[in-house]
């Protein structure tokens, strides 16, 4: 490979998705890039500003993607990757001076998201299910996540059809009636983006259909029975913290 990272970070995603396709790995977009990818011409109704990159890989495909992504023009964090690589790596783009952040197998910040299963459901990002989980799995949410959360309610119905342009809400609901953490964070963020709605830069009529989208996922997730492990866990509560800090999760792996 000769040519250098795109200065676009939406294009340079695309372009190691079709190189990594071009050998039979697969790499599908996370975070804000996927937010603009799924949105329609790739412009979510509230702009955002995209950084750094990141990829998710299907477990067991990280020598592949380290080799991929250096002769695209890389650089690897190697103590990190070293430490970490199994299930995350991160890479530098000296030509546009941002990281490259690819999670394996699963994404897992504040919680642990799967992802290899579903990784080839869409053509350039990661379901719209574990996308919108990779937000509200944050503990605390920055003013992007908060818009990234909006942009995809905006742009995507909720509902139990499995089918193109909808999130599955009861994908969602299985997931957090299985990990008591995941629900309590995921219900903390469904509320707070219900308080916070009347601050972002839409129209009155936006703002109610994201409301009902943010309301009918908040109810399919609370009709969900529930495992049991879940509900001894319901037994403690907020009494013991449910959340990993992203920067101890990095530390620990």
């Amino acid at each position: 490979m000769t040519s250098a990272p795109l200065a676009d970070p939406v294009a340079e995603a695309q372009r190691l998705i079709g190189l990594g396709e071009s050998r039979g790995l697969r790499l599908r977009a996370l975070g804000g890039v996927a937010v603009c990818l799924q949105a329609p011409g790739a412009k979510p109704r509230l702009p955002r500003l995209v950084k750094d990159i990141d990829l998710a890989a299907a477990k067991g495909d990280s020598r592949k993607t380290v080799k991929l992504v250096l002769e695209a023009g890389y650089i690897a964090d190697e103590m990190f990757n070293a430490l970490r690589g199994s299930r995350r790596l991160l890479f530098h783009d000296p030509v546009n001076s941002r990281h490259l952040d690819v999670f394996v197998g699963e994404f897992s910040m504040c919680h642990d998201i799967p992802i290899t299963a579903r990784l080839g459901r869409e053509p350039l990002t990661v379901p719209r299910e574990e996308l919108l989980l990779s937000k509200l799995q944050i503990i605390e949410l920055t003013q992007n996540d908060q818009g990234d959360v909006y942009n995809m309610l905006f742009s995507n119905d909720v509902g139990d059809l499995d089918q193109p342009g909808t999130i599955s809400a009861s994908f969602i609901a299985g997931l957090c009636a299985g990990d008591w953490g995941l629900w309590r964070t995921c219900q903390l963020n469904i509320e707070r983006s219900l308080r916070n709605l009347d601050q972002a830069a839409l129209e009155p009529d936006e703002r109610k259909l994201v409301a009902g989208r943010l309301e009918t996922l908040r109810a399919r997730i609370d009709a969900e029975p529930k495992s049991m492990k879940w509900r001894l866990r319901n037994q403690v509560g907020d009494r013991v913290r449910w959340y990993a800090e992203p920067e101890e999760e990095a530390a620990g792996a």
